[in-house]
């Protein structure tokens, strides 16, 4: 990517923008291709990571790329033609009173100002100043109303396992319910795969609306004669299932932006290291099962959700109905 674009007297995130744009306008980035990540742009233009985030957000303003959830932010569907226009720059003119962003700042607005960009480039690229460009602020604007880099990061998390509730008319039997429970879970770890990142078995999240997903799976085991000890084993065991598959999503995510390969690439590119441990006569149950795959393995994080649920709620039917 060319570095010496736009004007010189131009601020830095400005000749990013008009860097970008022109590989749009020329046809070198197509609509659907990935633009570079807060890291990759900061690491080649040696710029902070705020820098560009804002970079990304003007582009994002003008029309020409769109965050896309674990893919990152691309170019837009109609930003060709939009990168030919002589683009009117957020800095190039002077906001009326009642546009000012300082005056539409708002807790709600930076919690998910902040929950896009964990969206599209994983919480790692998380920062009270990256938000802060997002939204076009001043760097300490954000402080007024979340106090840490931390604290934000619970308000998103509350944000985001409140997205989904449950019905009134809940089912009767307690399987049923837990298997709503545990999709419910799944699909917002789906939605947001840096939620599973956030926090581990020993140390969970203590935010309301998390605390409702655990209500919901409690409330269908309550009343079965467990004692408190085995009901909540059996809460921790549901939700390990669920957490314990979905810190893939993320680390998948994070490899793939961290060495450009895709799972399948990576797969091919570690073939020879793989043939040699099959041919190693060590491990010939190994062998045989991989051997066995002609286009290789699938590994399908939903199929084997629904797998380890199925197996999970078999083994405690027993424990749960007191067979």
């Amino acid at each position: 990517m060319t570095q010496t674009t736009g004007t010189p007297g131009d601020p830095p995130y400005l000749r990013i923008v008009a860097a970008i744009r022109r590989r749009i306008a020329n046809g070198e980035l197509a609509p659907g291709d990935r633009i570079p990540s807060t890291r990759q742009i900061a690491a080649e233009w040696g710029v902070a990571l705020a820098t560009a985030t804002k970079a990304l957000t003007t582009l994002r303003l003008e029309g020409l790329v769109e965050a896309r959830p674990r893919i990152g932010t691309v170019v837009a569907g109609a930003a060709t033609a939009a990168a030919t226009a002589a683009p009117v720059t957020p800095t190039r003119r002077r906001p009326s009173p009642a546009a000012d962003p300082e005056q539409e700042l708002s807790l709600d607005r930076i919690v998910r100002a902040a929950i896009e960009i964990a969206d599209a480039e994983g919480i790692s690229a998380l920062s009270m100043r990256g938000v802060a460009a997002r939204l076009g602020v001043a760097a300490m604007s954000t402080y007024r109303y979340v106090p840490s880099k931390e604290d934000l990061v619970l308000h998103m998390a509350d944000a985001a396992f409140g997205e989904e509730s449950y019905p009134a008319d809940s089912p009767e039997e307690w399987r049923p319910r837990i298997e709503l429970g545990a999709r419910t879970l799944w699909k917002l770890y789906r939605r947001h795969p840096w939620l599973a990142q956030l926090s581990s078995l020993t140390r969970p999240l203590l935010v309301p609306n998390l605390i409702v997903h655990g209500e919901w799976v409690l409330g269908a085991l309550d009343g079965h004669g467990l004692d408190p000890t085995t009901l909540f084993d059996i809460h921790v065991l549901l939700y390990s299932q669920v957490q314990g598959l979905a810190v893939h999503l993320e680390m998948e995510a994070h490899a793939e932006a961290a060495t450009g390969q895709s799972e399948d690439q990576w797969m091919d590119s570690r073939a020879p290291a793989l043939r040699d441990l099959m041919e190693s006569g060590r491990f010939p149950t190994f062998a045989k099962v991989v051997g066995a795959f002609e286009d290789g393995y699938d590994l399908r994080l939903d199929a084997l959700f629904e797998r380890g649920l199925r197996a999970l709620l078999d083994g405690l039917t027993p424990v749960v109905e007191g067979r």
